[in-house]
């Protein structure tokens, strides 16, 4: 039998699925116009009493996406009703229902297409699954309609914004749209019959069309990079363009595409920078951070800034060793930014490693002060550089960020894009297998026993999430939680865990305790179900949440509130986990009033050998008994462990040597 819960989802699917539903006994009529109304809404079903009916309102409402039809009816079989609907829309889904298992009659109907037999007397089951996947069908062809519409859009404002031609597998152009002939000055059939070179300026490095050509024609791959072109008036003009090849069912090039845009009035700095690397085999790059450039709005003013950026951008060249005052420009990319970039066999000639070079620009800025007016500004910098041919300057870039999260002056940063790219790969594979394990309830608790130190009798069990993949392995938090903050899915999984705590009580005599978050007590919709849940008497006094710290607390207020209110509605008790490490904070322990405190894990783990953490683990033990505020020991892994955190006074523990996490239920 199809559950609630699928139900409720089969009814989200079927929101806007109209439906015409066909029936000569009224009866019968009657009873499935039920079932459908709890699939359906009421105003999206459409009922006629024949064959002859159900076609007429078909053309009438001329928007129906489901057909469900008896076979035997008067005036039109429910089958010669969908072959005369099939003239009107081909695609159209549709359920035959019917009293009759006749091999004959199933024939007929499958010749008619349908999608679908539900046989009388009904089987609930058989009618909601076929439902199911017809419902299905009818989102996946309004889907394609919906994209079908949207490409049609997209290839009407690719027309009329972009510059586009079409040439033959020897790059005789076919076809040319208005803009190209507009940007050019050139007529279509002036164009049409001639190569590209007819409008190629001859400032473009051979290299590029080298390039441009082994990745087409060779690789079979796009190309996109900037061109500088030449109008039939002689004025010059820069186009982005993404040259295709159009390839065959073999793999072969029939034709080539290309788009372009003109950039010529925004061939900014940055532009010409990205243009020039792309005109290079080898390409040398370097970008140069003025450091803390983002603070000086505080300090100065817009025109000041400016003025001390083309001042230092002015000295860079001379600022340099001389050996490596090679560089022909210097791009200023605006926000304190600055570029240097040559092909790189310029600097291969240079008898001095490229990191010496820069090391050399940033001890030599900062010895200089720059003046003007009333300023005086002493200046630092941050260098990136790469060398290679992809992803240069996005490497250097992204290399500038690093350099300062990790607060040095100077990296090298090639490869560091496609290390990022990849982290991102896996990101989005986890939070793949995260949706996944969502989907299939595949995100589960398992629980650990908490015991106590006097008599070794379990008190409680701590809820710890895990997911199960689709290899039946189990995978530890550590590699998806932080992941599908990122991803969203981080509320599914924290109410995941609340229902199956709470679910585990019902089973168990002993106490859970449950892990929440900032982001969780933040959530509006998390609070209102854990004060839902709490507010049963079956519950009280057997909840504790462990408040798992976070120094980006956005409305610490909340979190009193809700601790608060827990522990007034619910007898609930709080306990601070991980407590030790981090941020956690003696101030911070008073805000929480917290009962229980949890020693972090990294401090039981060494107590038998390193003084430090038994000597912290003793002042956080005499804190809490002062306090009146319980201790459980994390990581608890041996007997001596055990016999240490006794001794000290230490109420409770938990870790492998009294048990590992595991189902309960």
């Amino acid at each position: 039998m199809i559950n609630k819960f699928n139900l409720e989802e089969l009814k989200n699917k079927a929101q806007k699925i109209k439906l015409l539903y066909a029936e000569d006994d009224p009866a019968i009529m009657k009873s499935i116009v039920g079932l459908l109304e709890s699939i359906f809404k009421k105003q999206n079903i459409i009922t006629a009493k024949d064959g002859q009916e159900a076609l007429e309102k078909f053309q009438e409402e001329g928007n129906i996406d489901l057909i469900i039809t008896d076979i035997n009816m008067p005036k039109m079989t429910g089958i010669n009703l969908i072959e005369e609907i099939r003239k009107f829309n081909i695609d159209i889904p549709t359920i035959i229902i019917s009293a009759y298992d006749n091999k004959n009659l199933i024939n007929d109907a499958i010749r008619a297409g349908i999608d679908g037999f539900i046989f009388k007397p009904l089987e609930i089951e058989q009618f909601y699954q076929t439902l199911k996947k017809v419902i299905e069908k009818c989102n996946l062809i309004k889907e394609n309609k919906k994209n079908l519409i949207i490409l049609k859009q997209y290839q009407d404002i690719t027309n009329k914004s972009a510059i586009i031609s079409k040439t033959d597998p020897r790059g005789v152009i076919t076809f040319v749209n208005e803009n190209f002939c507009e940007i050019s000055g050139y007529t279509e059939e002036e164009l049409v019959g001639n190569n590209h070179s007819i409008v190629r300026h001859p400032d473009n490095p051979k290299e590029l069309f080298t390039e441009l050509w082994q990745t087409i024609r060779v690789e079979k791959r796009p190309w996109t990079g900037i061109i500088k072109n030449l109008s039939k008036d002689g004025k010059s003009y820069f186009v982005k363009s993404t040259i295709k090849p159009i390839l065959d069912h073999n793999g072969e090039i029939i034709e080539y595409m290309a788009l372009r845009d003109n950039v010529t009035q925004i061939m900014s700095e940055r532009r010409q920078l990205i243009a020039s690397l792309e005109s290079c085999n080898k390409v040398f790059l370097a970008l140069i951070q003025i450091e803390n450039f983002d603070i000086l709005d505080k300090f100065y003013d817009n025109k000041s800034i400016e003025k001390i950026e083309e001042i230092y951008g002015d000295t860079i060249i001379g600022l340099l060793p001389k050996e490596a005052q090679i560089f022909e420009k210097i791009y200023k990319l605006g926000d304190g930014l600055f570029a240097l970039s040559c092909d790189y066999s310029r600097l291969e000639k240079i008898n001095k490693p490229i990191n010496n070079l820069l090391s050399e620009l940033i001890i030599n800025t900062k010895q200089e002060t720059i003046r003007f007016e009333n300023i005086e500004y002493d200046i630092s910098i941050i260098a990136s550089y790469c060398i290679g041919e992809k992803n240069i300057y996005e490497n250097a870039k992204y290399g500038i960020e690093k350099a300062i999260e990790s607060n040095i002056s100077l990296l090298f940063a090639n490869n560091l894009v496609e290390e990022a790219q990849k982290t991102a790969q896996r990101n989005i594979e986890t939070i793949h297998m995260v949706k996944k394990a969502l989907d299939n309830y595949k995100i589960v608790s398992f629980f650990q026993p908490i015991v106590e130190n006097k008599t070794q009798k379990i008190i409680k069990y701590e809820s710890l999430v895990r997911l199960i993949n689709e290899e039946g392995e189990t995978i530890s938090p550590f590699f998806f939680l932080d992941v599908s903050k990122k991803g969203a899915y981080y509320t599914k999984i924290t109410n995941r865990v609340i229902e199956s705590s709470f679910n585990v009580l019902e089973h168990i005599k002993h106490n859970v305790s449950i892990n929440l978050s900032v982001l969780d007590i933040e959530n509006n919709s998390i609070r209102k179900k854990i004060i839902e849940l709490i507010s049963k008497e079956k519950y009280k006094g057997r909840i504790t949440f462990e408040l798992l710290e976070d120094e980006n607390i956005k409305d610490f207020t909340t979190i009193k509130n809700f601790i608060s209110q827990v522990k007034e509605i619910g007898n609930v008790k709080i306990a601070i986990d991980d407590f030790g490490s981090g941020y956690s904070n003696f101030e911070r322990l008073l805000e929480y009033t917290p009962d229980i405190l949890k020693i972090d894990g990294s401090l039981i783990k060494n107590i038998e050998t390193d003084t430090f953490s038994r000597n912290l683990v003793e002042t956080i033990v005499s804190f809490a008994k002062k306090q009146n505020i319980e201790t459980v020991a994390e990581y608890v892994e041996n007997e001596n462990i055990y016999k240490i955190l006794k001794e000290m006074g230490v109420d409770y523990s938990q870790g492998y040597y009294f048990g590992k996490p595991e189902k309960i239920i």
